[in-house]
């Protein structure tokens, strides 16, 4: 059995192992066993890390699963105490590790952490997939210390205490093997986007805590797969953000929370359509409340499920506000400007 198994998913992704996996295994220490999974990939991979990275461990998936059912399908074969999600764009630093661990170690009701994500292109930056710890507002918009929405802050050590959060990135996510099974892992279902977030919860709902340890940090290039703009990521993010809510949101708010998403989202569209000039999202928008609303039936039973294991009613991080609302009205850009203590 692991102590720790550092786990990479690949996807056509052989300049970025070639870039950043080196950094891993030099910096990762003894005890750690490094497992690349790859989700069958058509560029040279296998053979790059078959002829130039011999002490990785390769898992080879036999399609393309996507992020959530990829980790789920390559973890299912691993024996450890701890995995450890990360992305293949991630560089590590000496000792990143080390906090994490001890962390993890010595509280045992934590059943995930995060380590502080900066940008590979602006080093003194922030980066958006992360940031120092991630938050969610009442109507399911996700944020970090460090970055709301566009808006992404310099590290002037502002954000460095460790601090518990609503959700840790999927790009460098320890994780208790323990809980991670016992919630059922990521949704597969929801091929990417959201899916971490969805996971920490789910395990929040079950008093479980997710922290975010800065004194760790790791770079990371973000992006890797879909760009911003591109219309398949918003399709993911908005039918997995609602087909979250619909799984995870008390009895008492879910209609009127539905009912203004509804409304933001068709704004949202039309914002896409009208001020960015952007058909293509402006469709995946609509093809996203389309597929939620088909599909939506398929997670009946599971809400239910998580529902009654709930044990917790008010979880920490998610704060009872709109993130619109402080950002476009208020004008608060940055996390220390908003009211956490409305929270």
């Amino acid at each position: 059995m692991d102590k720790i198994a550092i786990v990479i998913l690949n996807w056509n992704g052989a300049d970025m192992l070639r870039k950043y996996l080196p950094s891993v295994l030099a910096n990762s220490g003894d005890g750690v066993s490094v497992y690349v999974a790859d989700n069958k990939s058509s560029d040279d991979s296998l053979t790059l890390l078959r002829n130039e990275f011999s002490e990785c461990r390769i898992i080879e998936l036999e399609k393309n699963w996507g992020f959530a059912e990829g980790y789920n399908k390559a973890l299912a074969g691993i024996d450890a105490e701890y995995y450890l999600l990360l992305n293949s764009d991630i560089e590590v630093t000496e000792n990143w590790l080390r906090p994490l661990v001890t962390f993890m170690d010595s509280h045992p009701d934590v059943a995930a952490c995060q380590p502080k994500l900066l940008s590979i292109c602006d080093r003194g930056a922030f980066e958006y997939a992360g940031a120092s710890g991630g938050f969610i507002d009442k109507y399911g918009y996700p944020f970090c210390r460090g970055r709301i929405f566009d808006t992404v802050e310099r590290d002037e050590g502002q954000y460095d205490g460790n601090i518990e959060i609503f959700w840790a990135t999927g790009a460098a996510l320890m994780v208790r093997a323990d809980d991670y099974n016992t919630v059922g892992g990521l949704d597969g279902r929801f091929f990417a986007h959201n899916e971490e977030i969805d996971l920490c919860w789910r395990l929040r709902m079950l008093g479980k805590g997710i922290y975010c340890i800065p004194e760790s940090k790791v770079y990371h290039v973000g992006g890797g797969t879909l760009p911003k703009s591109n219309p398949m990521k918003t399709y993911l993010n908005f039918r997995n953000n609602l087909t979250m809510l619909y799984k995870c949101l008390p009895e008492a708010e879910i209609r009127r929370v539905m009912r203004i998403r509804m409304l933001l989202d068709y704004l949202a569209a039309f914002e896409m359509l009208l001020l960015k000039r952007s058909p293509k999202d402006f469709m995946a928008v609509l093809r996203a409340r389309r597929e939620f609303g088909r599909w939506k039936k398929d997670f009946k039973a599971e809400r239910e499920h998580i529902m009654e294991a709930c044990m917790v009613k008010k979880i920490p991080g998610r704060f009872d506000f709109s993130i619109l609302w402080q950002y476009y009205v208020k004008g608060y850009k940055r996390f220390s400007d908003l009211p956490m203590a409305d929270g």
